[in-house]
């Protein structure tokens, strides 16, 4: 624990298999609590995404600037598309 830094007690929910993973860790002193090591893995998961962000945008610089409406459309369907649509009727067990 960083002392003099400022805390903030949260909620948060977890896989019973990925408790059961920490709670092991803490016990074999490979982490010092649970709290240690959420701490250490949401400090890794905000720097990864600095690291990610900073790499995008200087692909950007280098590419022509930020995307266009147009292409942010296309990423986004791109990386996130929307769900199937189920079809009355179909995928039933006989």
């Amino acid at each position: 624990m960083v002392f003099g830094m400022a805390t903030a007690k949260v909620t948060i929910t977890l896989q019973d298999n990925q408790v059961r993973a920490i709670r092991e860790l803490v016990e074999a002193g490979r982490a010092a609590s649970i709290s240690g090591f959420v701490q250490h893995a949401v400090g890794n998961a905000l720097a990864d995404s600095a690291g990610w962000k900073e790499m995008l945008e200087d692909a950007l610089r280098q590419t022509g600037g930020p995307l266009t409406k147009e292409e942010r459309r296309w990423a986004d369907a791109l990386l996130d598309p929307p769900a199937p649509k189920r079809r009355p009727g179909r995928n039933r067990a006989a």
